[in-house]
């Protein structure tokens, strides 16, 4: 298989010209929500109040009566105010960014951590997800016109890449838990995708990006056809989409074409010791042959390891030519870096339709139907094969040195053998001829490591809603979506081929290129997972005004309504892969399981005053949600959530709200396989000396250990390792987190077109599922050092035998619990002013638009352990505690003139400096360390846009306009020396698009 297969998928449409395209109709950007006195869309550009499609709470609007229905709510009002903070990107965001891919667009959010993007390759997966406030993909809450959405695994996690960002008319993201409007998983908030539903004619368009650097090549086309028929009681609308992603290296940047490590205080080259040419070693040891004690008192020792094979130690002999070797260098060690992806390649096709239609006023009956095929492919260097194998003496590919060294070994072997059985023992070696030696290789040339995600997803939904009364509303429906991913493998090597050949004498990795085609095809092995996810949602619900107050304020507006889900999800491993037989990519243990909820819900809002003196407006709000789960650890739950607005005068709002909510256990955290691991651990009750230690007694033998066992070492702990079993746990309860936010929304009418809007969130987590403990190792410390509480999940997870003893058939059960805690709070700010200028190139006048939206971050903590200090993470990044940077201050603003059919806008993204967490959570010194902080980034975008008539519009736009680079990152990085999904890694970036309707 040639390399070049990695680069297929890519640049299957060849190296297209740059065709200068176009964004966008009108301006930027985020916003959050307006205040009620807004009354003017082109003073806030943000913020629209759009028709969509029938259904759910999406921000849609009544034609009659003016209402609007916000997300994060199921009741219909007259204004976009929200008691939660509520952040709006507009479909211009989009256009002005270049964005195909919606996760383009949503990780500029300072409210967004980036998760898994189009950069992910290692680890990868072919899908893009959403991580609100950094507290976990899983832990968010994606809706599509205000409906639960497709997930594509047993994490039940929404792929980004299955939304059409083409016909995006706004994203909602509203901050906190939201569990008692929609369920289960709003912890940290709700991104509900607000689809088009007003297109009459065709709508189409293409877009074409290419780097500085002339790669990375992204090509898309859309073509969207809607219709009102039946003089306007019905609409339909159906769309198609081709996007094309290419592929760079990481090879083709200075910043990743060498793998990097830290060596003290400095980076420095990091390579692998698995060499393409083959690296071979016989470690020189003694066996004593009839005699006791490290000097072989009464016997002989006897030494195995003899010429070029041993005189190097563990570095052995490197392979320069067919027959050739000399000693191994760590100057020798392979660069893999080069050959490993940067951006991985992706190709979508996307169909689907919606319509809707009045029979009459109490029967409006829509549709929703969709299909993705999206295929991702990640590559990384060709698969690394070491351990000990089996070398006949006459292979043909050795060099002479390194033949005579076989001989010498295979005769001191028969030797120690001989005199084994002489004392009346058994023979070590035995196969005479034939010598294990210690390898080292690289399959280059078989191929990289491909992993080909081929990924189909389908979802249908029908539905009605109408009227019941004059002031009350219905709405009912029933959707199911299905996920099927094949994930398939390429450039994996079988060890018992790759032994048997070896072994044989016709596989040469004796050197560069030398393996035949033959030999190519019988060592390696195409392995394909599957993956299948089922969602079903039957939900029906009324919703409408009771009664006025008569203080002014308005309508006392109810929803009530009931719910079913049915989640089933399996993954399907490759049974090579669970062999064990494969080197190249991981196995993985089968996952298959399910459970359904039914739900019922209400929520209430009561305007108490309105037009009064210091109550230009006050309003309560409250909802609830009881979920009962087919799980047993979960049950029946209850969520709920109360907030506040008063607005003492027009120009000003105060708002804030508390919210329970609760996040399910997922398929892979409940059913995820089980399987026995054995690693290395340390048993408090057998170290020497715990005998002293009063209260480690006590504990030790109230979990099973007899007295006089404790601090009796390896007679309590034979070996070095203690069994553990891994993997999912049934009987896992719900997560439940409470959301305190608190806000104020400026709409001075001094200053028309200005807004202003601040909130306060803290979002506490707890019963998170973690892995018990971290492992077999911290359960044992945490029960024996920590807690010393027989009853606390720790020590109920140790079983011992009647000795005491942790082994077959006792083990530590190190399964998935609900052990930790997650905390997170700061402030979101959003500032918007549009002022109309008094001339313009292109008419009369033209308008100015400048929009601000930041977050600073005041902590972000995690306890693996609840009851234990907790990582700190806001400010830091890195492999020991944090993972991907996360900013204390991140803001996003834009720049837009408007002038007549031209826009022509600057964005400037800024990411503040981020310190390693080693410094914050294990009190390292900044000094001791290569990489102690990351730099604040600073990147300008530019855009324009030009209508060149009603039906044509052409713009282009260069992002990252400075060409900031990422900084160079060593043991902390999560790939290609930075993180990818946080940082610019594309350069300066063009792009251009042509659109038209008629």
């Amino acid at each position: 298989m040639n390399r070049n297969r990695g680069r297929r998928l890519a640049l299957r449409a060849g190296a297209a010209p740059l065709v200068l395209i176009a964004a966008t109709l009108g301006f930027p950007a985020f916003a959050q929500d307006a205040p009620q006195e807004s009354t003017s869309t082109s003073q806030n550009v943000g913020i629209s109040a759009v028709p969509t499609g029938s259904g759910e709470p999406n921000q849609s609007v009544d034609e009659n009566q003016g209402t609007i229905v916000v997300t994060g709510s199921r009741i219909a009002r007259r204004d976009l105010t929200s008691d939660s903070p509520l952040a709006v990107v507009s479909q211009e965001e989009f256009k002005l960014s270049g964005a195909v891919n919606v996760e383009s667009v949503m990780n500029t959010l300072p409210q967004v951590i980036p998760g898994s993007t189009g950069f992910s390759n290692n680890p990868g997966g072919g899908v893009a997800t959403l991580n609100l406030r950094g507290l976990g993909s899983n832990r968010n809450l994606v809706l599509v016109n205000g409906r639960r959405y497709m997930f594509y695994d047993t994490s039940q996690v929404v792929d980004l890449n299955t939304i059409p960002a083409f016909l995006i008319d706004g994203v909602d993201v509203v901050t906190g838990g939201a569990s008692a409007v929609y369920g289960s998983d709003a912890i940290a908030g709700v991104v509900n995708f607000r689809l088009r539903n007003d297109i009459n004619g065709v709508e189409a368009g293409s877009q074409y990006s290419i780097t500085g650097e002339g790669d990375g090549r992204r090509w898309d086309t859309y073509l969207a056809m809607g219709t009102d028929f039946d003089e306007g009681r019905g609409h339909i609308t159906a769309y198609g989409e081709y996007y094309q992603r290419g592929a760079i290296f990481q090879g083709a940047r200075d910043f990743s074409a060498v793998a990097l490590g830290d060596d003290g205080t400095s980076l420095v080259p990091l390579g692998s010791p698995s060499v393409p040419n083959g690296r071979f070693y016989v470690n020189p040891s003694t066996v004593c042959v009839g005699g006791t004690g490290a000097t072989c008192a009464g016997g002989t020792n006897f030494t195995r390891g003899a010429g070029s094979l041993s005189a190097n130690g563990t570095l052995g002999q490197y392979y320069t030519g067919p027959n050739t070797s000399r000693p191994f260098t760590t100057d020798d060690y392979y660069n893999y870096a080069p050959d490993n992806l940067l951006q991985v390649p992706q190709e979508r096709w996307m169909l689907g339709a919606y319509a809707n239609y009045e029979v009459n006023e109490w029967f409006n009956p829509y549709l929703e139907v969709s299909f993705v095929n999206n295929r991702v492919q990640n590559e990384l260097a060709a698969t690394p094969i070491s351990g000990t194998f089996g070398i006949a003496l006459d292979n043909p590919f050795l060099s002479a040195a390194d033949a005579s060294s076989l001989a010498a070994i295979d005769a001191q072997e028969a030797a120690i053998d001989a005199a084994l059985i002489a004392a009346g023992g058994t023979a070590r070696y035995g196969n005479p001829g034939v010598v294990n030696v210690a390898l080292a290789s690289r399959t280059n040339a078989v191929s990289s490591r491909q992993a080909l995600d081929d990924r189909n997803a389908f979802r249908v939904l029908i539905g009605t809603t109408g009227a019941v009364t004059g002031d009350i509303k219905y709405d009912a429906y029933y959707s199911y979506a299905r996920t099927r991913n094949s994930n398939i493998q390429y450039g994996n090597i079988s060890r018992s081929a790759f032994a048997a050949e070896l072994l044989a004498n016709r596989l040469n990795i004796f050197g560069p290129g030398l393996i035949s085609a033959e030999e190519i095809a019988a060592i390696s092995i195409t392995t394909q997972n599957t993956d299948i996810s089922e969602l079903q949602v039957a939900q029906a619900s009324i919703s409408g005004s009771l009664f006025d107050f008569g203080l002014g304020g308005g309508d006392v507006g109810f929803a009530l309504g009931a719910e079913y889900r049915s989640v089933e999800s399996q993954f399907i491993p490759d049974q090579a892969l669970s062999s064990g037989d494969v080197v190249g990519f991981n196995g993985g243990d089968p996952t298959a399981g399910g459970y359904n909820v039914k739900e019922v819900f209400g929520e209430l809002r009561v305007p108490l005053l309105g037009g009064m003196p210091f109550a230009e407006r006050l309003e309560l709000n409250g909802a609830f949600r009881y979920s009962d789960y087919s799980l047993g650890g979960v049950g029946g739950v209850w969520t709920y959530t109360g907030g506040a607005q008063w607005a003492p005068i027009r120009d000003i709002t105060f708002r804030g709200q508390y919210s329970r909510a609760v996040r399910a256990p997922n398929v892979a955290e409940l059913f995820g396989g089980l399987s026995n691991g054995f690693p290395g651990a340390t048993d408090p009750c057998a170290t020497p000396g715990a005998q002293n230690d009063a209260g480690l007694v006590a504990i030790c033998t109230a979990t099973g250990v007899p007295a006089g066992a404790v601090g009796s070492g390896t007679s309590l702990q034979p070996a070095s390792q203690i069994e553990g079993v891994f993997g999912g746990n049934p009987n896992l309860q719900e997560e439940v987190s409470d959301t305190y936010t608190a806000g104020v929304i400026l709409a001075p009418r001094f200053l028309p077109g200005f807004h202003l809007t601040a909130d306060y969130f803290h979002i506490k987590v707890d019963n998170v599922v973690t892995s018990l403990g971290g492992g077999v190792g911290g359960i044992l410390n945490l029960c024996y050092n920590v807690f010393r509480d027989v009853n606390s999940i720790y020590c109920q997870a140790i079983a011992r035998n009647e000795d005491g003893t942790i082994q077959n058939p006792s083990f530590v059960t190190a399964v998935n619990a609900n052990a930790a805690s997650l905390k997170t709070s700061g402030i979101d700010l959003s500032a918007d002013y549009t002022q109309t200028l008094g001339f313009g190139l292109f008419g009369a006048e033209s308008k100015l638009n400048a929009f601000f939206q930041g977050t600073w971050t005041e902590k972000n903590e995690f306890a693996p352990v609840v009851g234990e200090a907790p990582y700190t993470c806001a400010g830091y990044f890195g492999a020991n505690y944090c993972g991907t940077p996360q900013s204390k201050y991140k803001w996003s603003s834009r720049l837009s003139l408007i002038d007549g059919p031209m826009t022509a806008s600057l964005r400037w993204r800024y990411l503040s400096s981020v310190k390693a967490d080693s410094i914050a959570n294990a009190d390292v010194d900044p000094a001791e360390l290569a990489v102690p902080k990351l730099k604040a980034k600073n990147y300008i975008d530019l855009a324009f846009s030009f209508d060149l008539t009603d039906t044509y519009n052409f713009s282009f736009g260069v992002n990252n306009v400075g060409n900031v680079k990422p900084q160079l990152i060593g043991d902390d990085q999560e790939q290609a020396n930075t993180y990818p999904g946080v940082y610019d890694v594309l350069g300066r970036d063009f792009y251009a698009a042509v659109r038209f309707r008629f």
